[in-house]
């Protein structure tokens, strides 16, 4: 019942004004990722759902339940992955599912389609995208390795169909089937929509649930075992414990965040994957002294600050218009200071700047500025070369820049740009090509990691 009262808390405190994001990080409940879909597609539904009840006349009929919660609770029932827990809400929306489900019929005919998809307005139908995107799992080499990973899967009725060779190969995946992504080596890929959060691997740390875009900025950092590295605006924390299965938890990890509640949830995410070398404080990562002693051995900084989100694909008609100019000029202007800032620590070697936005404000127009203001002391990498999309052409060496989407990447939306300290003692690490990873093979043998049985 969890899930599903905090879905309809998000949903309550978002006609109070609230935003989502805020909203769904500060809600308490243990699965981010799984409360933010849930709340997404209802609304998405949502005025379907309110036809739906009316007609129904459920509210009349059960006049002790709360509106949001029945929203949540019949999107699940009628279009999500059906009704998995809520006690006595559970046994109450399923009294009503006949007059729930003729109620749906009779809306499909009087509008003349035949699909649930089909009944929403054309913005809504469209503007998530969520329904081409598959869902990527990132191995936890923490606790497991992806041999270990794939025979587990296997094991539970799964069938793997080796290394992907293109995009279109993910695109085509469906039922039971996965893939090794053709990019990263430690990601698997699952058809759209396959639920994982009750599977024994996540809930044990062995695996985490994180959009192959998001794997990026981790990967296109790259830090070497026993490095300092600081995850500047660290919360929810997935790519915090990438970046230490990465270091294979040896060396340090500084994560900053201002929020107590997101810190909460996120060091509870890092203890789950067994992330070891870590520091976190709540912290305004533009008030960090770059000279304190505590970050003279830093060369790596991952920063992904905040942004408008436009490139999330679950991004919501009613909640998330598109940001004005105006707040596209203030989010870019503190983007800015936070990349001068991260910029100005002094064993600073290595960088990767992110965000989840497709404006060109918040991205390219960023880097450049900042470059412009650093000079030679710091240059852009044409990091990974075998990555299909690239920078906006709006400078010379924007197209070392990488970017993501749903329709050519089959990922969220993002953005990222690798910065290198100038000088002939930063030469540029480019990152090898995919097709240069050999590709595992599952097989028995002696490991020190824990296995899951």
């Amino acid at each position: 019942m969890a899930l599903y009262s905090a879905a309809a808390a998000v949903l309550e405190g978002l006609e109070r004004g609230g935003g989502l994001r805020d909203l769904v990080y500060n809600s308490g409940f243990p699965h981010i990722r799984q409360l933010y879909a849930l709340v997404s597609e209802t609304l998405r539904y949502s005025p379907v759902l309110e036809e739906l009840l009316a007609g129904a006349a459920l509210l009349q009929a059960e006049k002790k339940l709360p509106p949001q919660l029945a929203k949540v609770l019949v999107y699940d029932l009628l279009f999500g992955k059906g009704l998995k827990c809520g006690g006595r809400w559970k046994a109450l929306a399923r009294r009503h599912r006949a007059r729930l489900e003729a109620e749906l019929a009779r809306l499909k005919v009087r509008q003349k389609v035949s699909s649930n998809e089909e009944l929403l307005a054309p913005a809504q139908a469209a503007s998530p995208g969520a329904s081409q995107v598959p869902r990527y799992v990132r191995v936890n080499t923490l606790k497991t390795c992806v041999e270990d990973v794939i025979d587990f899967f296997k094991r539970q009725g799964y069938s793997y169909l080796g290394k992907a060779a293109s995009v279109e190969d993910l695109r085509a995946l469906s039922g039971k089937k996965f893939l090794l992504d053709l990019h990263l080596p430690e990601l698997l890929v699952f058809p759209p929509q396959t639920d994982f959060h009750d599977n024994l691997l996540y809930t044990s740390g062995h695996i985490i649930l994180q959009d192959k875009a998001s794997c990026l900025p981790a990967f296109l950092l790259s830090p070497a075992a026993g490095s300092h590295v600081i995850d500047a605006c660290a919360a929810p924390g997935n790519k915090t414990s990438h970046l230490a299965a990465i270091l294979k938890n040896k060396g340090q990890i500084f994560a900053f965040d201002v929020d107590t509640k997101r810190l909460a949830t996120m060091n509870t995410m890092l203890m789950r994957a067994g992330v070891t070398s870590f520091q976190l404080a709540q912290q305004d990562f533009l008030t960090v002294d770059p000279r304190d002693p505590k970050y003279s051995k830093v060369t790596c900084i991952l920063l992904d600050p905040s942004c408008s989100g436009s490139g999330m694909v679950n991004r919501l008609p009613r909640e998330e218009a598109a940001p004005s100019a105006q707040r596209l000029q203030a989010l870019a202007g503190f983007q800015r200071k936070a990349l001068s800032h991260a910029l100005s620590f002094p064993a600073l070697q290595r960088l990767v700047y992110s965000t989840c936005s497709l404006h060109q404000e918040e991205n390219e127009d960023v880097v450049h500025a900042v470059l412009q203001e650093q000079g030679s002391a710091f240059r852009l990498v044409n990091a990974f070369p075998a990555w299909p999309c690239r920078g906006l052409a709006t400078f010379p060496s924007a197209g070392c820049c990488l970017r993501a989407s749903p329709a050519d990447t089959l990922t969220q939306g993002f953005f990222m740009a690798v910065l290198e300290r100038g000088g002939d003692t930063a030469a540029p690490r480019v990152l090898p090509a995919a097709e240069e990873e050999p590709e595992p093979q599952p097989a028995p043998r002696k490991r020190k990691k824990q296995r899951v049985k």
